[in-house]
């Protein structure tokens, strides 16, 4: 489910013939970051808001919309159906207690920081087909004890 200002960017980015690495060339953030912000995941500061609408050629009113704090988590609490999201949802089901282990194991009671955290998309290039490379990098937060 999109909002009226993710449909009204992502029309001018197809416009504009950008890609979202297009972007993190001209705004100097990351293309998933910028790709948060599109999709009303994050918020932008009034510098970058204004980079990221004129370099998709966007009409300036959606500057404030990018500041504005989003509401996050934009998928339907049910099982997703779109097939690229449907696997990330699979891998969390058959690995999620497995990682859940393992980073207990190596950090202890805690969970791995969505706030700070960052994730990077890589394609690696394989003669048995192209593979996708998820990186993903959050700070441990151990669980305080009172």
């Amino acid at each position: 489910m999109t909002s009226a200002v993710t449909e009204k960017l992502l029309a001018a980015k197809k416009t504009a013939g950008l890609t979202f690495a297009d972007l993190e060339a001209k705004v100097g953030c990351d293309e998933v970051w910028i790709a948060s912000v599109v999709y009303r995941q994050a918020s932008a500061s009034k510098e970058e808001a204004t980079k990221i609408v004129e370099a998709l050629g966007a009409d300036s009113s959606l500057i404030e919309a990018l500041m504005e704090y989003p509401v996050k988590g934009s998928l339907e609490p049910v099982i997703p159906t779109d097939p690229l999201i449907y696997r990330f949802y699979e891998i969390m089901q058959v690995y999620g207690m497995p990682l859940k282990t393992v980073i207990h194991e190596k950090f202890g009671d805690g969970i791995m920081s969505a706030i700070d955290f960052t994730i990077d998309v890589e394609k690696e290039e394989d003669p048995k087909g192209d593979r996708v490379k998820v990186v993903m990098c959050g700070k441990f937060l151990p669980y305080k004890k009172w």
